[in-house]
C-alpha cells in the first residue's frame, strides 16, 4: 500500500483530550484516493476529478488505463509500502491511526513583494526618534573586496508561494466517514488548497 494521501485543507479548530487540554488541529479532508498506476517503488494517487472538457487525451488515457471514468483533479507519487495495490483501487484514511507522526506538504500562501524585516525577521535599524532606517537592511555587502553583494544574501522579494513541508505533526482524530484527518497544529497553505500528508517514517527534527 501507500504511505500516504492527497487532501485537501479545510481549516482549523481545536479538540479537548480526554483530560479537558485544548489541542489547536488543521481539518485535512485526506482521500478517497483512487491508484492511477504502481511503479517500483511509488504508488500514483489521484484525487478529485476533472471536467473532460478541460483534460488532455493523455491524462484522459492514463486514468481510463487504470479503470477511472474520469480525469483525477491532482495527482501526486508515494512512496510504495507492503503489497503494492492494483490500479483503479482506493486509499483511504485508513491507512492511518491515532497519534502517528506525519508529514504534511503543501504550498504556502503567497505574501507578494515583502521587506527584509518581513520576510527573514530581521532586526531593522533603530526605533528613536528622527532616522529613517526603521525597516531598512543595512550593510549588505564588503567593501573593496570583493566589493559585490555575495550570492544569496537575504534581501527584500517576493514572500511565500513556494512549496513547503511540515515535520513533526501528529494525528489527533480520524473521522473515517467523512474522510477527515484532525492532525496537531498547522499545515501550509490556504482553506481549500491541495496538500499531501504522509506518514513520518522516522524521527522529527523537533523530536
Amino acid at each position: 500500500m501507500t504511505n500516504g494521501l492527497i487532501g485537501r485543507k479545510l481549516g482549523m479548530t481545536r479538540v479537548f483530550t480526554d483530560d479537558g487540554a485544548a489541542v489547536p488541529v488543521t481539518i485535512v479532508q485526506a482521500g478517497p484516493c483512487q491508484v492511477v498506476q504502481v511503479r517500483d517503488q511509488a504508488v500514483q494517487l489521484g484525487f478529485g476529478t476533472r471536467r473532460k472538457q478541460r483534460v488532455t487525451k493523455a491524462a484522459l488515457g492514463h486514468a481510463k488505463k487504470a479503470g477511472l471514468e474520469a480525469a483525477p483533479h491532482v495527482v501526486r507519487s508515494f512512496d510504495l509500502v507492503g503489497d503494492a495495490p492494483t490500479p483503479g483501487a482506493e486509499v483511504t484514511v485508513g491507512i492511518f491511526t491515532p497519534g502517528e507522526l506525519v508529514k504534511v506538504t503543501g504550498t504556502s500562501k503567497g505574501r507578494g513583494f515583502q521587506g527584509l524585516v518581513h520576510r527573514y525577521h530581521a532586526g531593522g535599524g533603530p526605533a528613536s526618534h528622527g532616522n529613517t532606517r526603521h525597516r531598512k537592511p543595512g550593510s549588505i555587502s564588503p567593501g573593496t573586496d570583493p566589493s559585490r553583494v555575495i550570492k544569496g544574501k537575504r534581501l527584500p522579494g517576493h514572500m511565500g508561494a513556494r512549496r513547503h513541508t511540515e515535520m513533526g505533526l501528529r494525528v489527533v482524530r480520524i473521522d473515517a466517514e467523512r474522510h477527515l484527518l484532525f492532525i496537531h497544529g498547522a499545515v501550509p497553505g490556504s482553506k481549500n488548497g491541495i496538500v499531501m500528508v504522509a506518514k513520518q517514517g522516522g524521527r522529527s527534527r523537533h523530536d
